[in-house]
């Protein structure tokens, strides 16, 4: 599910002088000493000193680049990069840099539907089938029942989970919806929160079939080319004509490292956009302008508060950083929560080495965009709060050094964690097969098959494009795979026997049981024998 990030605040100075000047006018008594009376200075623009914070902090966070687009009352009174594309070049991030929005795409396929919505080609509470006649869940009722409106407000029952069937996955949109069958749910129907891709992206499929056409057509069409957002696009094989690009960036532990673009176009409605600044602000515009844009209606005021509107209750928020928040909802495509008496409309997102945020608070008139070029670092609420505070005239707080904060108890807590597995470890035992008896074929009916192979005398992992893991043997028939791409860290693997005493499954942590498939070994084993590498 999405992070749950802070609200908080920070203030105008209001300052206010006297000076002593000559007598009073003439009907002051002459004797008494005059003064003017104390006046109070202009206070300072919500957006002063905010350069250097923003480079102060990006140094403390080792984020290479950022760019942030402020809207208030339907005017974008600033649009500005800071800091590289690329780390280690000099090629400097502006407003029109070109990042990925990841889940802030699902507020566009919320929008697109509400768009359909008034046409009459598609209502809220339609059933998913009406539109996609071969879809299933696991249980068949739920099947029968969910409607466009379960889609997108994350109460399917399913949660944070089957996200491996489309990341870094082979799979197509209309094979992960096949797929999604099989995947038991973690609660019953409507009963809570949870996040999923996966539903977002049937919705995204049932606009498709409504409108006739792709998705992305429909994004293109209906959104992005009336807003003027000419940068932006919902692929990256569009990048091919573009020069201003940032490159993604991992952090661990201080070190920041470019790392490839991810091609997500799989789960497309729920997180493939790329945009800019300059055009997210268009569509802040849009969102904070109840559907008019430019003098333009493109989206009926009802319909686009429909996906402003509570669907699914989040939490109840206790902090101590946001005390003035008191709930936190989810409407279609939006996170909704208070805030010093006011509602905040927002959603972050993330995909390999980009962090997205928007937020919109309507009252104030008031929305941003932050889009950075790493991950691993909660610097843009931090942003968020900074502004919002300095427009609402809240009292000053440092964000940035209150969230890093947080962040390195947090971090400091997951390496105690760490190391507390690795303390557990049994020592002293060994395999029970020997190292060729674990290779071969392992299948599972929702996620395909994973391969292990024995290559120079050791264990390899693979599953799907993204994943191919080193194993060494940690206890008993428990194997410590390390990914051999470093973003993913390392997990475990458990082999279970069967009755024979021969490989039964596999269980890889993280994804799932894959159940092993007989007579798959001899395919694995090819380079026995062959040189080091």
């Amino acid at each position: 599910m999405p992070r749950r990030v802070l609200l908080a605040t920070i203030a105008t100075i209001v300052a206010a002088t006297a000076s002593a000047t000559a007598p009073l006018a003439a009907q002051q008594p002459a004797q008494h000493p005059a003064q003017h009376r104390a006046r109070p200075s202009t206070p300072p623009a919500p957006t002063a000193g905010l350069d250097q914070y923003i480079e102060r902090a990006m140094h403390d966070w080792h984020v290479p680049g950022l760019a942030i687009a402020i809207v208030h009352n339907d005017s974008v009174v600033l649009a500005r990069g800071y800091g590289v594309r690329d780390i280690g070049k000099p090629d400097r991030v502006d407003p029109h840099t070109i990042f990925a929005i990841g889940s802030n795409t699902k507020a566009f396929t919320a929008t697109a539907i509400a768009m359909m919505v008034d046409s009459g080609r598609m209502h809220w509470d339609d059933r998913a089938t009406q539109y996609l006649p071969g879809f299933q869940l696991y249980d068949p009722w739920v099947t029968r029942e969910i409607t466009v409106r379960d889609l997108l407000s994350h109460r399917s029952g399913l949660g944070r989970r089957g996200d491996l069937l489309w990341y870094g996955s082979p799979y197509s949109r209309a094979e992960i919806l096949r797929r999604i069958h099989y995947l038991p749910p973690n609660s019953s129907f409507r009963s809570q929160f949870g996040y999923s891709n996966i539903m977002v992206l049937a919705a995204g499929q049932a606009l498709a079939a409504a409108a006739g056409t792709t998705w992305d057509d429909v994004i293109a069409r209906r959104i992005f080319t009336p807003l003027g957002m000419t940068s932006s696009s919902t692929s990256i094989t569009a990048f091919s004509r573009e020069t201003d690009v940032a490159t993604p960036h991992s952090i661990d532990k201080g070190i920041v490292r470019a790392i490839p673009w991810r091609n997500v176009d799989n789960i497309g409605p729920a997180g493939s956009i790329n945009s800019t600044v300059t055009d997210m602000a268009q569509w802040i515009r849009l969102q904070l302008g109840n559907g008019t844009y430019a003098g333009r209606q493109l989206v009926s005021a009802p319909s686009l508060r429909e996906t402003h509107s509570p669907q699914t209750i989040i939490s109840s928020p206790h902090d101590s950083l946001t005390p003035s928040t008191h709930f936190a909802l989810y409407g279609m495509g939006w996170v909704l929560e208070d805030y010093r008496g006011r509602e905040i409309v927002w959603h972050n997102g993330g995909i390999d080495g980009m962090l997205s945020e928007v937020r919109l608070v309507p009252e104030a008139h008031l929305g941003i965009v932050i889009l950075s070029n790493a991950e691993g670092h909660n610097l843009n609420p931090a942003l968020m709060y900074r502004i919002i505070d300095a427009y609402l005239g809240a009292p000053a707080r440092d964000w940035s050094a209150l969230y890093l904060a947080r962040f390195k108890r947090a971090q400091a807590a997951q390496e105690a964690a760490e190391q507390k597995v690795l303390a557990a470890r049994v020592t002293g035992t060994k395999p029970s097969l020997p190292l060729e008896d674990y290779v071969g074929t392992y299948a599972d009916t929702m996620y395909g098959k994973a391969t292990v192979a024995l290559e120079h005398n050791a264990l390899i992992l693979r599953y799907g494009p993204a994943f191919t893991g080193d194993l060494a043997h940690w206890n008993f028939d428990t194997f410590r795979v390390t990914w051999r791409d470093p973003r993913l860290g390392a997990g475990f693997v458990t082999f279970g026997l069967g009755a024979m005493g021969t490989v039964d499954h596999m269980n890889v942590e993280g994804i799932t049981d894959f159940h092993f498939v007989p007579d798959t070994a001899s395919s694995h084993t090819a380079a026995l024998h062959s040189p080091p590498r």
